[in-house]
């Protein structure tokens, strides 16, 4: 099945909030690695998930050294790296994605050497053309990543950067200036990873963060529950889950697929 979105890139992004808005709730954005367990799985678990409602997607491109994933995550891109994923193979997985008739936003999630190594004009360029909206890249701060704005501009794609409980008004007034889309709100210091809870000051963080910017905000790190997703989804826009669903890679596309329903459903 084959069918044209109607709105890509920024838009879609965009477009994308103020749908979940209107339903009053959060968008709920699952993270997912191309070729974990295997390249096929992966893309099945991704549609099983866009079939169970799901918002958008931060897609995974695996890298040897991910500094902000945990554990869980770090030990499937590994898997996803023995197994041949390549960027470009992550690019191909985007366009199958699409000739399936998966419609929802795309993030390119990943780090910037390999996209340095492909080059970032033709990443950019290439990942429009595969069906991709915007990228996510944890080691590119803002006062670096001019270079790569600007093309997003160009390309009318988005482009996500990150803020933390430790991030100072100067710095949150940067990052509201130069997102692209939303900005990643990281709710806790260290890397992602499955919690039992929310940090007790995150509402208080959020606060501070809104009072500073209207751009949508975006929590990840830590979330896992459906009780977390109702949490959140009462506090920011959107929220992503990641190491979750990877563990549930394990087991097979329908222990995704039941995940991602669960945790969709909570935001009703």
């Amino acid at each position: 099945m084959t069918t044209t979105k109607l709105e890509s890139g920024l838009a879609a992004i965009e477009s994308m909030f103020v749908r979940a808005k209107a339903q009053n709730r959060a968008a709920f954005l699952p993270y997912f690695p191309i070729g974990y367990p295997d390249y096929q799985t992966s893309l099945d678990s991704i549609a099983a998930m866009a079939e169970e409602g799901v918002d958008g997607f931060e897609i995974g491109m695996p890298f040897s050294d991910p500094l902000a994933d945990g554990p869980v995550v770090q030990a499937a891109t590994q898997i996803a790296l023995e197994n041949g994923t390549t960027v470009r193979k992550c690019l191909e997985g985007v366009r199958t994605l699409r000739e399936r008739g998966i419609m929802q936003p795309m993030l390119m999630m990943g780090y910037l050497n390999p996209i340095l190594a492909y080059g970032a004009e033709k990443f950019v360029q290439d990942a429009k053309a595969a069906g991709a909206d915007g990228f996510i890249v944890p080691d590119l701060p803002p006062d670096e990543g001019q270079f790569l704005t600007e093309i997003c501009v160009r390309e009318g794609m988005a482009l996500v950067f990150f803020l933390a409980p430790t991030s100072n008004t100067g710095r949150i007034k940067h990052v509201a200036e130069q997102a692209r889309g939303f900005i990643y709100v990281v709710t806790l210091t260290g890397v992602t990873g499955v919690r039992a809870s929310l940090p007790p000051d995150l509402k208080e963080f959020i606060a501070r963060l809104k009072a500073d910017t209207d751009k949508p905000l975006v929590l990840g790190f830590g979330i896992s529950t459906p009780e977390q997703a109702r949490m959140v989804g009462e506090l920011v826009e959107g929220f992503i889950v990641g190491s979750a669903l990877v563990r549930a890679g394990k087991e097979g596309v329908d222990a995704v697929r039941t995940l991602a329903g669960t945790l969709r459903r909570a935001l009703d």
